[in-house]
């Protein structure tokens, strides 16, 4: 059973939605970044995302491209993202998930990629540009089954077909984004909860991969509304945003909030 199986089944038992944090690798800088995850990590994160910035997004909002392009000017690469997932693994138990573009990874070489994650302790990897149909680019490189869980991802514009094939290879968890746009709160598309509640539903007759929300969970009233349902919450411009504003005292600030979400 891997870490991202026990971590959902210990929240199922708690009967609680499990708590992911997006942070950006390398924001405000690489030594600032460790100590700002390593604190989200130890205040209560369920699941580690750790973003591996890329100079060309394509579903990151505004506060994330700024994060993005803070680290790359601080130096953050692929390799060093994974010198970082080595680093936590050596304090922190909880999953870790990379979640990067494929531009970057293809650069580096794919089985390459695939043997260092390993390697450095990462649970599995999000690449927001390879759909579902290519996950075999990359997992044909990981020798073990489970050993890297390839987190698959459902958009409202998915088609209902293509929505049941997705979560028919689903493992891991399933990545449910909330709304049309892109990450971060601000949106003139709204979450439409009652909708998306139908829809979760529907998804549950489709696979036992867990679902977790994403894409626009902003509020204190969002992180309710979405732990209500379904099996994770993940958050990401919340937590840059508080890097972005304090970035001396950012591992107080999100730690605490990481604490604030556990408590709701």
């Amino acid at each position: 059973m891997t870490r991202l199986t026990k971590t959902f089944e210990r929240t199922r038992q708690e009967k609680r939605a499990a708590l992911i944090g997006y942070i950006t690798a390398g924001d405000p800088d690489l030594e600032r970044s460790f100590e700002i995850i390593d604190a989200a990590c130890g205040a209560g994160l369920d699941v580690l995302e750790l973003g591996v910035p890329f100079s060309d997004p394509t579903a990151d909002g505004p506060v994330i491209q700024r994060a993005s392009n803070r680290a790359i000017r601080a130096g953050m690469t692929l390799e060093k993202g994974l010198e970082l997932v080595k680093r936590l693994r050596q304090k922190q138990k909880l999953p870790i998930i990379l979640f990067s573009y494929y531009n970057p990874i293809f650069a580096m070489g794919t089985e390459r990629f695939v043997r260092a994650a390993s390697n450095a302790g990462a649970d599995g990897m999000l690449v927001v540009d390879l759909p579902s149909e290519n996950a075999d680019e990359i997992m044909r490189y990981v020798q073990k089954p489970k050993e890297l869980h390839f987190i698959r991802l459902v958009a409202p514009t998915t088609a209902l077909v293509r929505r049941n094939e997705i979560l028919r290879q689903a493992d891991g968890f399933v990545y449910i984004v909330s709304r049309r746009g892109v990450t971060g709160g601000g949106s003139n598309n709204k979450i439409d909860w009652n909708s998306l509640g139908r829809e979760i539903s529907e998804m549950r007759q489709e696979t036992s991969a867990p679902l977790c929300i994403g894409f626009g969970i902003s509020s204190l009233e969002d992180v309710c509304a979405a732990g209500n349902i379904a099996d994770g919450v993940i958050i990401g411009s919340a937590f840059q945003r508080r890097v972005e504003e304090n970035p001396d005292t950012a591992k107080q600030t999100v730690a605490e909030y990481v604490r604030q979400l556990r408590n709701l």
